[in-house]
């Protein structure tokens, strides 16, 4: 049995999933969450470093009690705005610095790659995406779009490995095609 961490980081908002994967590429649901890095302190709104602290300190504690095996996390995308795509940029960076402290192995995985592993076209909604993970998993009620995306990114992780296992090529080769 494997225990992947997705992350869908965020510089407001970071989704966090956990599923269990078992020899057979079978996915067992274990915990999601949004981590509301803008809650509590008012004065923490605008203050990115102390955002940044809640989000490594809301992961680590997330991995001491679940204890994953391997991260997933997705890969940054250009946004219209510079100023909102550093400030992901450097929220990524810090959930991969918490994650990394635990001596975990990060994979990474465009938007484009987690919707076309879950919804088979890479153009799909967040609607798809959220409908396709509870599915999956066997949850009900709707889930939490940041939480749903994170849960998507491990599904994605495990099909990948499951599939690069069954071909005997390396995980990153998988979806190269270099």
């Amino acid at each position: 049995m494997t225990r992947i961490l997705g992350i869908d980081p965020g510089s407001q908002r970071t989704g966090v999933g956990i599923i269990d994967v078992d020899a057979t590429g079978r996915v067992k649901h274990v915990f999601h969450a949004p981590l509301n890095l803008m809650a509590g302190v008012a004065a923490c709104k605008g203050d990115l470093p102390q955002r940044l602290r809640r989000l490594l300190d809301g992961l680590r504690a997330i991995v001491e009690e679940h204890r994953p095996d391997e991260v997933a996390i997705e890969q940054v995308f250009m946004a219209k705005n510079a100023d909102s795509a550093l400030k992901l940029g450097q929220a990524r960076g810090a959930a991969i610095c918490a994650v990394v402290m635990h001596d975990l192995p990060v994979h990474e995985y465009g938007a484009r790659q987690v919707k076309l592993a879950l919804v088979g076209k890479g153009a799909a909604d967040k609607a798809q995406v959220q409908h396709m993970v509870g599915a999956m998993l066997g949850l009900t009620g709707r889930l939490q779009a940041d939480a749903a995306d994170a849960l998507a990114i491990a599904i994605t992780h495990a099909h990948v490995s499951a599939s690069a296992r069954r071909l005997g090529i390396d995980e990153r080769l998988a979806w190269s095609r270099k």
